[in-house]
């Protein structure tokens, strides 16, 4: 008996140690919850102290180190910020989100180079992040540089295809420029992904102002749409290298299978959608936007160019929530109406709700839609394979 009290003894006190390990660990999660919770109502000074006070029960998790990071930042010390989040980095704790927080911080700090170093570091290192496609595309839109804004943007929404601020980005740049159709597509898809918020309601009223602004009734048997640029002239500058040349021509001729998409594919069929409308409102554009869909697959398009917001179109319509869904996405232009129809419409209303609550959009790297996709497969085709 002599022998075995030692180890019932050490046994019990192994015990005691990890049941006091998971303690604190639980003791810590809980510090950092309502910690995060505090720094969400503006208690920064609050969160800090509980932040600390778990980081102290459980040094190893890096959560509470970027949680630190977040609040310093929104105190706006951001030197202090940048010495945290390299110590992620340092212990190899670092994920997109640290690289992003940290160029912004830089940014901030009034170094936008080396914030854009730190966020094309972050690209290399996490490239399915989207936020750091995001805040490499603001920089570019900070030099007015909406070309290069695009390509970061649009790289982003490949790479993290169900990250929504990538998409709106490029829907606002696209609904103020003459190439609306993509907006159109980007802006649809970013309100199915950030339901609810200021910026959905934003874009629920560019969509609805576009509508309105490119569809024009000449008269009563004529209508002129223009959803995008007719462009399909290539030029070469003489002055340019040969290597040059051949950049300029290959970007010129994407660009073409691009604009044959949307001048021939998006533009026709939705010009094809309006035959027997007269004016452009919340009820003629459910049934534009309806006939839309019908004809975009009756043409075959939804096999040549699958886009998969209009993917997700058809699975409303198959629920038979369209109608309620189509003055969800416009509703916010003309929201008298919108309000009268939900009004009139309840029960039709709360079984769209309802049923879109437990119905996303689902977005892979399968299926991602960006222009660059639509011109691939353009290319594809065009050369037989």
């Amino acid at each position: 008996m002599r022998i075995l009290l030692p180890l019932i003894v050490i046994s019990c006190f192994s015990v005691s140690v990890v049941s006091a390990q998971t303690t604190d660990k639980e003791k810590a999660q809980a510090k950092k919850r309502e910690a995060i919770e505090l720094m969400d109502n503006g208690k920064l000074a609050e969160s800090i102290v509980l932040l600390e006070e778990g980081r102290k029960l459980d040094p190893d998790e890096p959560e509470f180190i970027y949680e630190l990071a977040l609040a310093k930042y929104q105190q706006g010390k951001f030197e202090e910020t940048i010495k945290l989040l390299k110590e992620l980095v340092k212990r190899k704790k670092a994920t997109g989100r640290v690289y992003a927080m940290m160029g912004n911080a830089l940014d901030e700090m009034g170094k936008p180079d080396k914030a854009t170093d730190t966020y094309d570091e972050g690209i290399k290192k996490f490239p399915e992040e989207g936020s750091l496609y995001l805040e490499r595309g603001v920089m570019e839109l900070k030099k007015n540089d909406h070309n290069a804004a695009l390509e970061f943007f649009e790289r982003g929404i490949r790479s993290a295809p169900m990250y929504p601020s990538n998409y709106y980005r490029a829907a606002k740049i696209f609904l103020d420029s003459d190439q609306e159709v993509w907006g159109m597509i980007y802006g649809e898809i970013f309100m199915n992904l950030e339901r609810g918020s200021k910026r959905t309601e934003e874009i629920s009223k560019l969509l609805y102002y576009t509508y309105k602004g490119e569809i024009k009734f000449d008269s009563d048997t004529s209508v002129s749409v223009s959803f995008a640029r007719n462009n399909n002239v290539i030029l070469l500058d003489p002055g340019q290298s040969r290597k040059a040349q051949v950049a300029s021509l290959t970007s010129q001729m994407m660009r073409s299978l691009g604009d044959s998409f949307a001048n021939g594919v998006y533009e026709m069929t939705l010009v094809k959608s309006l035959i027997g409308e007269k004016m452009i409102n919340l009820t003629s554009l459910d049934r534009i936007r309806t006939k839309f869909l019908g004809l975009y697959e009756q043409q075959g398009n939804d096999t040549l160019h699958p886009v998969v917001l209009f993917d997700f179109q058809r699975k409303v319509r198959e629920a038979g929530h369209l109608e309620a869904y189509n003055y969800w996405i416009l509703g916010q232009g003309e929201e008298k109406a919108f309000g009268e129809w939900t009004s009139e419409h309840e029960q039709k209303w709360n079984d769209f709700m309802k049923w879109f609550k437990e119905n996303r959009i689902m977005i892979t790297n399968e299926n991602t839609f960006t222009r660059l996709g639509i011109v691939v497969e353009g290319a594809v085709r065009n050369s037989g394979k």
